[in-house]
């Protein structure tokens, strides 16, 4: 059998054992660990961090311009209270490659600031005499439906000197109602991915896992490789032996 092997005619790129096209092995690709980190950051292309500045822009010109008593302590707190409510989602976002804990807690400390500012606005309207728009008044309609198609502060700043008082702190606090739902949507989505995902060590252990399954896989195929060219060898080895050669 192995004469008759031997004593084939030749033909390019055919193999005694398979007779089959000569296959080149191609190296194999290094492998490299992929990233596990997600990527976030991004919050000024958050719909509620666009909100948050509308909302502090306002609050700005609001407490400064109708709070009368200059020394109130009213006024810091509340722009402090807006800001939180707005810094705090630019934070929460850029720590969230690295703590999705420190996320969810400033993404809370956020929501719960702009809560603050709402009851600072209900108060001033409801200790000075002034009307907190109801949800049937048509004037709160029409203003949910603009806050809703609108996020740039200059949406709300131009012309705001020619509003009423009354009129600002209403368009205030619809914003911030919608900001209110925005953050609790985006709080529970954030405790769900954590739920299902796990915090950064997780899924850094979950990397570092996958990492060393595919090295063990990739150990297991270049074995099978090397058994492979290991009895191709024999078989030629024989060959050569039948015919007095060496390899």
């Amino acid at each position: 059998m192995i004469e008759q092997e031997y004593n084939k005619p030749y033909k390019p790129y055919e193999t005694h054992e398979t007779h089959k096209p000569h296959e080149t092995h191609k190296p194999h690709a290094p492998l490299e660990p992929k990233p596990f980190l997600p990527k976030k950051g991004n919050y000024r292309g958050l719909l509620v961090y666009q909100k948050a500045e509308c909302i502090y822009d306002i609050t700005f010109y609001f407490a400064h311009h109708f709070f009368v008593e200059r020394k109130d302590r009213t006024i810091d707190q509340l722009i402090q209270a807006a800001r939180s409510g707005k810094q705090n989602i630019a934070e929460g976002s850029s720590a969230a490659s690295t703590s999705a804990e420190t996320e969810i807690k400033l993404i809370g400390v956020a929501r719960a600031s702009m809560q603050e500012v709402l009851t600072d606005y209900e108060d001033y309207l409801r200790t000075r005499g002034l009307e907190q728009w109801s949800l049937e008044d048509p004037r709160t309609k029409q203003t949910q439906a603009f806050c809703k198609s609108h996020n740039k502060p200059e949406d709300y700043m131009n012309n705001i000197d020619k509003r009423s008082p009354e009129a600002i702190a209403n368009i205030a606090i619809t914003l911030i109602c919608q900001y209110d739902v925005m953050m609790a949507k985006l709080l529970d989505r954030l405790q769900k991915d954590f739920t299902e995902k796990g915090g950064i060590r997780e899924q850094m252990t979950a990397a570092r896992l996958g990492f060393r399954n595919q090295q063990k896989t990739r150990i297991a195929e270049l074995e099978a490789e090397n058994t492979q060219l290991r009895a191709r060898i024999t078989l030629l080895e024989t060959i050569l032996k039948e015919k007095g050669g060496t390899l």
